[in-house]
């Protein structure tokens, strides 16, 4: 029985993923058939400054062609230009290469046959729309697993689920832009960790790095569970050496995610500044630490903070506002009903009782192996190893049993304890950094979608019927939210106006 609601749960998200994405795609053609464009200069595309000039070659289908390198509007004419010719330019460099780099490959592989017919730019429009809508599928399976082992209530992360795959900014996972790879890279990396893959969760982050700079702040997970288990083996085991070699192995996993930064920052430098006279360079060149990305944001996109606090701004700051509002929403409930835990990172519990160490999977989720071969090192009796492993294992078996096994019959609606479990401290911590940076560094308008990616979103939403007596009408004003921004972004951003 369990096994077969855990199935038609998985088939109900992936179904509704693929719905979905039909859904958006078919809003773009039919909002681009019915409204004549802002701008008509999408399929302007210029010869690469590196390749000679070429003539064009005829083509099978021009009307398919046309229709498809129109609909590259916006930031994905860097994405598609960047896939075609490399980083030509400084401001390119804005835009991370993991993205251009698949499109690239499928342009040259699966769709490489598409080029007589369409041409090399339609077919990397093509493919990343292909990619990206399959990535956004995959992303809602990650997050349904993610959600079931955090919630421990089957129903509500069904709910948050279907709620993810109809996010208000749903427009950008199915255009060509970075959301869909980064989403499933850092929630599939948050599932991995979650289930003792660390190396494979090490992997998934440092990718969702090459995907979105922001990918880097996915180093926190590990943080806070290395945190959290080095004093566990500190306090509780009394076994400092171990504290240790958890530390040093953490810092070098939160290295090599924070690594794909740095290659990709010493690429523009040597691009840019290597081997120019003085004169030549950019201001960025001659800075201490020469960061590309930070000074494109700031000269050529006015980023910084404080900067976009103006007047004339106002329509955008409305924009954000419901996306901002959930957000604050969810950290002041999760903040005011666990303070001690908040304040304290989840050192100390509530009333500043030391906390349970049974209370999170973060703390438990460790390989099979770290127990002995860790407390061998120490010297420690070989029984009492093997008796602690056991318990560790039976212990860690038992959550995910509660986590993965529950039946919807026994899943209630989450109350205030399930919900403020301490599994949620980092993922409300990593949301609340999010949106302060949103809300006072970044184009605010751009808060829609660069908070979509963040789970509490969509686990506060769906818990509303549970946690407020009028949280279905919150819910119910949630679901016009985004079916309202769905609408209207397929219609302003498929035809090059403003959107977010």
């Amino acid at each position: 029985m369990n096994n077969h609601a855990s199935t038609h749960h998985n088939r109900l998200v992936i179904n509704t993923a693929i719905a979905s994405r039909i859904l958006l795609l078919t809003l773009i053609i039919f909002w681009r058939s019915l409204v004549s464009p802002y701008d008509t200069s999408a399929s302007i595309n210029p010869n690469c400054l590196s390749s000679p000039k070429t003539q064009s070659i005829p083509i099978k289908f021009p009307y398919v062609a046309s229709l498809i390198e129109n609909s590259i509007v916006w930031d994905s004419v860097y994405f598609v230009r960047i896939a075609q010719c490399g980083y030509e330019y400084e401001q390119t460099y804005a835009f991370w290469p993991l993205l251009p780099f698949c499109i690239f490959v499928f342009s040259k592989t699966v769709f490489a046959p598409l080029v007589p017919l369409v041409g090399y730019r339609a077919v990397l429009g093509l493919s990343g729309y292909v990619l990206n809508n399959i990535a956004f599928v995959f992303a809602a399976v990650y997050f349904h697993r993610l959600s079931v082992i955090v919630l421990k209530d089957k129903r509500t992360a069904l709910r948050a689920s279907i709620l993810f795959c109809f996010n208000p900014a749903s427009i950008f996972f199915s255009s060509i832009y970075s959301e869909s790879l980064y989403a499933l890279l850092s929630i599939g990396g948050i599932c991995h960790l979650m289930s003792g893959a660390k190396n494979k969760s090490t992997l998934w982050f440092a990718l969702s790095v090459l995907a979105r700079s922001n990918g880097v702040l996915n180093a926190g997970y590990i943080g806070f569970q290395t945190m959290h288990q080095a004093y566990d083996a500190a306090y509780y085991k009394r076994r400092v050496y171990m504290a240790v070699q958890i530390l040093l192995a953490g810092a070098l996993r939160c290295l090599c995610i924070c690594l794909p930064l740095f290659i990709f920052q010493a690429y523009g430098y040597v691009n840019i500044c290597h081997g120019r006279s003085t004169d030549e360079l950019r201001p960025w060149c001659k800075a201490r630490v020469p960061m590309v990305y930070n000074f494109i944001q700031s000269y050529y996109w006015g980023v910084g903070f404080l900067k976009y606090f103006k007047p004339n701004q106002l329509p955008n700051f409305l924009l954000a506002f419901p996306i901002l509002s959930l957000a604050a929403s969810s950290i002041i409930y999760y903040a005011k009903l666990r303070y001690v835990v908040f304040i304290t990172l989840g050192f100390r519990g509530h009333k500043s009782t030391p906390l349970d160490k049974t209370s999170s999977p973060l703390l438990l989720y460790m390989e099979a192996d770290t127990i002995p071969k860790e407390t061998n090192l120490t010297g420690g009796n070989t029984s009492k190893i093997a008796q602690e492993d056991q318990t560790l294992r039976r212990r860690r078996q038992t959550i995910r049993d509660e986590d993965l096994v529950k039946l919807p019959s026994e899943a209630c609606s989450l109350d205030r304890e399930e919900y403020l479990t301490l599994t949620l401290l980092p993922f409300v911590l990593h949301l609340g950094f999010l949106a302060g940076v949103a809300f006072l560094v970044m184009h605010v308008q751009v808060a829609t979608r660069f908070l979509s990616a963040n789970p509490p979103l969509y686990w506060f939403a769906s818990s509303l019927p549970a946690l407020s007596e009028y949280g279905k009408r919150w819910g119910y004003l949630i679901w016009a939210y985004c079916v309202a921004y769905i609408l209207l972004g397929s219609l302003l951003f498929s035809n090059f106006y403003p959107f977010t």
